[in-house]
């Protein structure tokens, strides 16, 4: 009988192929969850800050391998499952927060065209955004019997106060020209001009009319914009996500580190004190970008001044009140809950079906402790790729013995760890998802 919380193959394959090869699965991350209850709370009060008009900024800060690209996904997730739109970029030597030869731009334009909803959670979104703002402009119009270009100027009044926020109206009403009109062309244009996609100025105006274009120094700007547009198209808010901001602190230029530091701190000054409304940034970064106080942030006084941590946290005690979040070290029941959760998905949920029996789970764990000391447990990449490919092997070798792959590691009752029972998982979980550290 199949069983009720069967695994599909689809996501099965795709979380053991991510996994194998170190890098986070896009789907079915809820098969591997584990621990990080207190962080993910704390995010979860943030993005319920955003999603009633507030705003919120947090540093996720851990070494490479420590999950920090886990983590902000399952924050996404989160957010989507709030009803927020998200938008995520990678930092990379031509993506950056600042720049003047197109690079902020660029960043932009990609975190756009991952933008997702609840109902496209896996990018390409824009167009679903505008549209639902369009068919509610068209709506009320025929109820009100006034023409739809007066009601998307009216439901765009509160932009016009922004920078560049008078040619979203004209932006929006060629979208639905094009749309009553058939014209593809026009309205990839307006979405083109959405994305930040147009370099020149007379290119955007020739295709749309517009006088400004989002440029390397409006990016921030920009940002505030498309936050205020999703809440107008009836969204709870917008949800930035920028992962790899270690690429700044390897930034040789002093001036462009500088440059780049001071959007940073404009960002977070505008978050501290209220000067936004439904937006929020997750911001990854490692400990060297932190703490550098030559080329990291600790760098730029201002901010670390604001990004300091609290002095009284000390002796294992936590404080997430501040904007940085460190990624704490895994335990080794979390190293075991995870083993336990990816022998389940190789499975397919079908207990049946388990490749190795508990007593390997903690064999391979002291193994791990031989073989790489305790830094499994600070950044378990190598560890989950080593066991994804242990049961890949006996998967494909029925014959094979999971202690001689191991190299005759013999564990004793006494020295292995006790295997959390089937249905245990659920009391380490939190309401709403919880991560492991991938």
């Amino acid at each position: 009988m199949q069983p009720t919380n069967a695994i599909r193959p689809r996501d099965r394959d795709a979380i053991l192929q991510a996994l194998a090869a170190g890098v986070v699965p896009r789907a079915g991350l809820r098969h591997i969850q584990v621990g990080r209850a207190a962080e993910i709370g704390a995010l979860v009060r943030d993005i319920d800050r955003i999603a009633d008009g507030g705003s919120a900024i947090r540093f996720v800060i851990g070494e490479y391998g420590a999950g920090k690209t886990f983590f902000l996904n399952l924050i996404r997730l989160i957010a989507l499952e709030r009803k927020l739109v998200t938008i995520h970029a990678d930092l990379a030597p031509d993506r950056r927060i600042h720049a003047s030869g197109g690079q902020a731009r660029g960043l932009y334009a990609e975190a756009v065209r991952n933008m997702a909803t609840r109902t496209k959670p896996d990018g390409g979104a824009l167009a679903s955004v505008v549209e639902r703002f369009v068919t509610d402009a068209v709506k009320e119009a025929e109820q009100s019997a006034v023409a739809v270009e007066r009601v998307i100027d009216r439901k765009l009044a509160p932009l016009q106060d922004e920078v560049g926020g008078f040619d979203y109206a004209v932006v929006l009403k060629a979208y639905w020209r094009g749309s009553e009109a058939g014209d593809e062309g026009l309205k990839a244009a307006a979405l083109r001009w959405i994305r930040g996609e147009f370099s020149t100025r007379t290119e955007a105006r020739q295709a749309l009319g517009v006088r400004t274009i989002v440029d390397d120094d409006g990016v921030y700007d920009a940002l505030k914009l498309l936050a205020a547009f999703v809440r107008l198209a009836g969204y709870g808010g917008l949800f930035v996500v920028f992962d790899e901001l270690v690429n700044l602190y390897k930034l040789q230029s002093a001036q462009a580190r500088n440059q780049n530091f001071e959007q940073i701190l404009r960002i977070l000054n505008d978050v501290l004190q209220g000067n936004t409304r439904g937006l929020g940034f997750a911001l990854g970064g490692t400990p060297e970008f932190l703490l550098d106080t030559r080329r990291g942030l600790y760098s730029y006084q201002a901010l670390q001044s604001r990004l300091a941590e609290n002095s009284f946290a000390k002796g294992g005690l936590v404080d997430l009140s501040g904007p940085v979040i460190r990624l704490q070290n895994l335990t080794p029941e979390d190293v075991l809950i995870l083993l336990t959760n990816i022998r389940t998905v190789f499975a397919g949920s079908d207990a049946a079906k388990h490749l190795v029996p508990d007593e390997a789970l903690g064999a391979f764990m002291s193994h791990c402790n031989q073989r790489i000391g305790e830094a499994y447990f600070r950044t378990p990449r190598t560890t989950i790729r080593a066991f994804v490919q242990l049961l890949a092997v006996l998967e494909q070798n029925p014959a094979a013995d999971w202690r001689t792959l191991l190299g005759g590691v013999e564990v004793s009752a006494d020295e292995a760890p006790d295997v959390v029972p089937p249905g245990a998982d659920a009391a380490f979980a939190h309401d709403e998802l919880v991560s492991f550290r991938l």
